[in-house]
């Protein structure tokens, strides 16, 4: 809360400064004024709710100054701090909302007492002044509901839409001359958080502020009118009745008002002209595809028109996106079989490399639309269910509820939304992969003893460059899980094994005299001669030609 002192001698200024308990009234910031004219201006500025004030100033006396705060500031409490123990003066500060009439020398309890009683009005009057303003935002909001159920019946109840039609257009909403129109919806993003958090997390007042704005541009001209749509999800629609100026022209120009006021622009989806109201469902239709044909690539691009009606229609620079063509969208069976296998790898790198992949491919062609993602989004969660499904069996009913209550912690982004960014796609796919395919792991790794199957996967396949990486992924476990087994169970690494497990083989192999020991080495998955006698001779305790000479003895 704010005060000012209007003096012109600073001392008395100083004075009313060390007096009054700031703190205890609430008041943290204090200002001054060395005139009334003075005043004027910092009150225009700073808005204080309290003025400490003299009566008798050389430039802009008391009395003005009381009588332009009655008329211009009239929530501002004011106290008259005077040496003139005058009648007048006192009759114009009650007559001008005054607290008090203070004398100098000024006593410290008079003046706190006034603060005090200046302080509690002003607080008292301000919560009025808050309550009247939230009933009057609430009483708008509720008024235009009546108009805006009629409205919206227009293009859901066929049936009774002319009757509808005569009512809104005996309460002046329509004018009778409106035979033809066009439907405008307007792309409200429920995620943008930033703006809901503008209104207090109400998305009501949200769409109610919105539509305001929309109609600011709409009804001085009689134009149309932009309503909230109940026909489905919270949707604001605007009905155009007057097609003399180019509807581009006019988005343009609400977007204009759209970004002076909440510092952002939104997106239109245009129906084709029709008679009002018998096309109306079928133009709601066609702004609706829109909307979701719209490229979110082109962020600048706020007209969308349904395909027909936007072929050959200028984009970019003019604000005007036609429809994308349907070939340039991307299958999700052209990267389900790299999420299968990246999946399976149980590796972050496999399923790093796929979830780039595809986001790579849809910005790469250009095209990315809303209706696209929602397919993706589907066609992504139905191959997390039937890999589930084909993976565990019958173990599958609990594994997806599971998977299920993970995604709450990592939503989808908004197909629709106006913060469209591939890397969120690209990271949310990411997680998906990778928590169906820890879950898949966990799953299997219950089901069975994984270390015996490496033991036999090992034991059929030494010869091959069998590597860490490679046995975590084919066995749906950690490298770091394997090497904590061999350790525990053998008592050396994984590598020491392997090599244990070929040394042994070459002992059978050197029985026969028929092989020289560059053949037993490759045969046993070594590539290196004199690695193999390395490797043998630290097992073994001897060369392998001294193993050979020891065997034949």
């Amino acid at each position: 809360m704010k005060a000012l002192i209007v003096d012109d001698e600073a001392r008395v200024r100083k004075a009313v400064r060390l007096l009054v308990d700031w703190e205890m009234h609430g008041i943290d910031e204090i200002l001054e004024a060395g005139s009334g004219n003075e005043a004027i201006v910092l009150i225009r500025k700073e808005k204080p709710a309290l003025v400490i004030m003299d009566m008798m100033m050389e430039s802009g006396s008391g009395i003005e100054l009381m009588t332009w705060v009655d008329e211009f500031a009239g929530s501002t409490k004011f106290i008259v701090v005077s040496g003139h123990n005058d009648f007048d003066f006192v009759r114009e500060t009650v007559r001008h909302g005054g607290i008090d009439y203070i004398l100098k020398p000024i006593e410290p309890d008079m003046i706190n007492t006034a603060v005090s009683k200046a302080v509690t009005a002003w607080r008292s009057e301000d919560e009025e002044r808050s309550q009247r303003q939230r009933q009057s935002i609430r009483l708008n909001e509720i008024k235009p509901i009546y108009g805006e159920k009629l409205l919206s019946a227009l293009i859901d109840d066929r049936v009774n839409a002319e009757a509808s039609l005569r009512r809104l257009t005996a309460d002046g909403i329509i004018p009778q001359s409106a035979t033809a129109s066009q439907l405008l919806l307007v792309q409200t993003d429920s995620g943008n958080n930033p703006l809901l958090k503008r209104f207090g997390g109400d998305s009501e007042l949200m769409y109610y502020a919105i539509v305001n704005i929309c109609n600011e541009f709409l009804q001085p001209q009689n134009k149309g009118i932009a309503f909230r749509y109940w026909g489905g999800p919270p949707e604001i629609a605007i009905l155009l009745w007057d097609a003399r100026e180019p509807v581009a022209e006019l988005i343009s120009r609400i977007n204009q008002g759209l970004y002076r006021t909440l510092q952002l622009r939104m997106h239109f989806g245009i129906s084709t002209a029709g008679s009002l109201p018998g096309q109306l469902q079928l133009q709601r239709t066609e702004a609706a595809e829109a909307l979701l044909r719209r490229n979110l690539l082109r962020h600048e691009d706020y007209c969308h028109f349904p395909p027909d009606d936007g072929a050959g229609r200028p984009g970019g620079s003019g604000g005007l996106a036609a429809a994308p063509e349907p070939e340039a969208a991307l299958s999700f069976a052209d990267v389900q079989e790299d999420w299968r296998m990246a999946v399976i790898s149980g590796t972050s790198e496999a399923i790093s490399a796929a979830a780039q992949h595809w986001t790579h491919e849809l910005g790469r062609r250009g095209v990315v639309t809303p209706q696209m993602l929602n397919a993706w989004k589907a066609d992504a969660l139905l191959f997390r269910s039937r890999l589930v499904r084909d993976t565990l069996g019958t173990g599958a009913g609990s594994a997806l509820p599971e998977l299920e209550q993970a995604d709450l912690q990592n939503p989808a982004p908004q197909p629709s939304g106006y913060s469209f960014s591939l890397f969120a796609w690209r990271d949310w796919s990411f997680t998906l992969m990778q928590q169906l395919s820890q879950l898949l792991s966990a799953r299997k790794m219950k089901e069975r003893n994984p270390i015996a199957e490496i033991i036999k996967y090992i034991e059929q396949n030494y010869p091959s460059d069998l590597s860490l990486q490679e046995i975590a992924g084919k066995f749906f476990v950690s490298r770091e899980y394997i090497s904590r087994k061999f350790k525990q169970e053998y008592g050396i690494n994984f590598s020491d094994y392997i090599g244990s497990v070929r040394i042994e083989k070459a002992k059978l192999l050197m029985q026969n005299p028929n092989l020289k020991l560059v053949q037993i080495s490759e045969m046993v998955g070594f590539h290196d001669v004199k690695y193999f006698s390395k490797v043998f001779k630290k097992q073994v305790g001897c060369s392998p030609k001294d193993y050979r000479v020891q065997t034949e003895h």
